[in-house]
């Protein structure tokens, strides 16, 4: 279901903890995914925001493909509350973010 690595979304969700000491940092993190990881990265902060259901995600992540009209790292960077949308959207979907909060430590 997804095809991006927990712990790199949670080293996202770390670095937009951040807020603007991290930007620059976050936003080549974010520019050196691939195109299929920035999509599901998306994704799954759509998810955590609540405009895609779990059920949903398959049509949340072609949504991403195909109407992605910005960078995505500009897209999530502007996007209220991104660490917390991504954190809501990995426990959605069954992830243990405590767990890979604490691998990354």
């Amino acid at each position: 279901m997804i095809d991006i690595s927990a712990s790199k979304v949670v080293q996202v969700i770390f670095q937009a903890r951040e807020g603007h000491v991290a930007a620059a940092e976050l936003s080549q993190f974010i520019e050196n995914l691939n195109d299929d990881e920035q999509a599901h990265l998306t994704a799954i902060a759509w998810v955590g925001r609540g405009s895609f259901e779990v059920e949903d995600y398959a049509e949340a992540l072609a949504t991403a493909r195909s109407e992605k009209t910005t960078p995505t790292a500009d897209y999530l960077m502007g996007m209220p509350h991104l660490a917390e949308n991504l954190e809501a959207g990995l426990d959605a979907m069954g992830v243990d973010v405590e767990g890979e909060e604490e691998d990354l430590l």
